[in-house]
């Protein structure tokens, strides 16, 4: 009798793991400015409790009456969006324990109610930034057997249990963005591959069914990902990278060399290093450089114009890139589906002509990269809901309305 009752928990442990899945995830937007960089006092001190107001958020690059009506997060279900992305700063929950902890993470679990009441899923993505140096990423970058690794790890299950409690069919978790370990070949250490393994366990030790987002090194590239070994796998599991690839084209702007850097063409074929280099010197003209910083804008500025085009970048390269994830998945039987494109974007180009691409290379690339993901079955988040730095879905200007070209070229309805 013993043997026929473990027998059967056996069997039912089997069907249980067949039909598990991670929340299923489409179209997704990312929303970067509200929790993110979370405000800090004259001290340098996080302002407690932590963390915007959703109105504090929506004022914070233009008037509260340029928003329609105060429900953003149906207005972006309406758009159609399945997913929001949602960038949460770590800083007050690793600068705080206990009670104090408890206060920041019982706030998050409202903005997660509060977003997934619109019947929008929730990535709850933790977004190290660098504000207040001692709880920046920089603190996971001493190795996988740091004291700041094993501090971090610790938050990460504080979060995971929150989470839980939200509702599991409801939000997937991701312990870290684009995480800089390098070079991401095998002539590298191992601590990554640790610390992403070491944080899984540590996830499932509170839950078996909470979607976990896992992401290779390397600034969260595809090189990355095909890096990881997925030994820790488990059916509720996506992999994540991000799509910005060629990054001379998706973010074009000044550097410490050259203060103008755009209209670079998509795909390279669609220009000539000719007319992007006459394009430049005209919008130099327009905004008033001198004869000298021009001379000195265009030694630089030439030198990354002929690497774009000798690299020719386009729709071939573009497939090759996801090929070697899809394979990558493959490789360790992974279905695509569970393969996460976490970002991609693309700088509009300003005004001035300072930086970013003309808005019609920006739209082709953008259809390229939401095509081919979609081919493979790859949910995809968009960068980024609402900001003024260029690459943004709502008009960084006027009333908040959502730019039509891009959401044509996300394969959505223009508002």
């Amino acid at each position: 009798m013993k043997r026929v009752a473990c027998v059967a928990a056996w069997v039912f442990g089997m069907v249980i793991a067949a039909n598990a899945a991670p929340i299923p995830l489409e179209r997704g937007v990312g929303v970067h400015e509200w929790l993110n960089w979370s405000p800090v006092e004259k001290d340098g001190a996080y302002r407690w409790p932590p963390y915007r107001s959703e109105k504090e958020w929506l004022a914070g690059n233009r008037p509260l009456t340029d928003w329609p009506g105060g429900e953003e997060f149906a207005r972006i279900r309406s758009m159609g969006f399945d997913f929001v992305r949602l960038s949460v700063d770590p800083g007050p929950l690793l600068a705080s324990e206990g009670a104090k902890r408890q206060q920041a993470l019982d706030i998050l679990a409202a903005v997660v109610r509060r977003v997934a009441s619109t019947g929008l899923k929730v990535v709850f993505d933790l977004h190290g930034v660098t504000q207040v140096p001692a709880y920046s990423m920089e603190m996971i970058y001493g190795g996988a057997d740091s004291e700041g690794v094993a501090r971090y790890r610790e938050m990460v299950v504080a979060v995971a249990t929150m989470l839980v409690k939200v509702g599991t069919d409801k939000v997937a978790l991701e312990p870290y963005n684009e995480p800089a370990y390098y070079p991401c070949d095998s002539s590298g250490t191992d601590d990554w591959q640790r610390i992403m393994a070491g944080t899984v366990h540590d996830i499932r030790t509170v839950s078996s069914e909470l979607t976990v987002v896992a992401t290779g090194a390397c600034g969260g590239s595809i090189a990355g990902l095909v890096n990881l070994t997925p030994g820790f796998d488990d059916p509720n599991l996506y992999y994540s990278f991000h799509m910005y690839e060629p990054h001379s084209f998706t973010h074009q702007r000044a550097d410490g060399t050259h203060t103008f850097a755009s209209g670079l063409p998509w795909p390279a074929d669609n220009s000539t290093p000719e007319v992007v280099t006459e394009t430049l010197k005209a919008q130099m003209d327009a905004a008033g450089l001198s004869p000298v910083e021009q001379v000195m804008n265009m030694v630089s500025a030439r030198a990354a114009i002929a690497r774009y085009f000798e690299q020719n970048w386009g729709q071939s390269q573009l497939e090759a890139s996801f090929r070697q994830a899809v394979d990558w998945a493959k490789a360790h039987d992974i279905p695509s589906r569970r393969l996460f494109m976490g970002e991609f974007g693309v700088i509009l180009m300003s005004a001035d002509g300072r930086m970013g691409a003309f808005d019609a290379d920006r739209l082709r690339y953008m259809t390229a990269v939401r095509q081919v993901a979609e081919r493979f079955s790859i949910p995809w988040s968009v960068w980024e809901y609402a900001n003024p730095y260029g690459m943004t879905l709502i008009l960084p200007k006027g009333p908040a309305a959502p730019d039509p070209g891009l959401m044509q070229a996300l394969g959505l309805a223009p508002q």
